[in-house]
């Protein structure tokens, strides 16, 4: 395990937890995850890419919503646990993440390699 891989698990730890809306997909557009994350995710083929970047989509989201939830990248994470990326309705954590966690997030997703999903 790389150095880089055991700071995704540790923040990983710290960032709460919420339920989302059953079926909602609000926040799953394209992203950008890092070489060790992506190594997390099953490999999809360049037109599953394609097809879904046409549609603003993630390539990972399916018809019921995120299909490698539980192994999604940091910046989805956060979606919804900070006031910069709120959810579009309104849910989140009852106590939003430490200021300090998502700034190194910020700092590691800034420090290595992004590729986008």
């Amino acid at each position: 395990m790389t150095c880089t891989s055991r700071k995704i698990d540790q923040l990983r730890l710290q960032i709460p937890a919420f339920e989302c809306v059953p079926g909602c997909h609000d926040c799953c557009g394209p992203v950008t995850a890092s070489s060790e994350e992506m190594a997390r995710l099953p490999v999809k083929g360049i037109a599953a890419h394609e097809a879904a970047l046409a549609d603003y989509n993630c390539v990972h989201l399916g018809p019921n919503g995120c299909e490698v939830y539980d192994q999604r990248p940091l910046i989805c994470r956060l979606f919804g646990t900070t006031p910069n990326l709120p959810c579009p309705n309104g849910r989140g954590p009852e106590q939003p993440i430490e200021p300090a966690v998502e700034h190194r997030v910020h700092r590691l997703i800034a420090s290595t390699r992004q590729r986008l999903l």
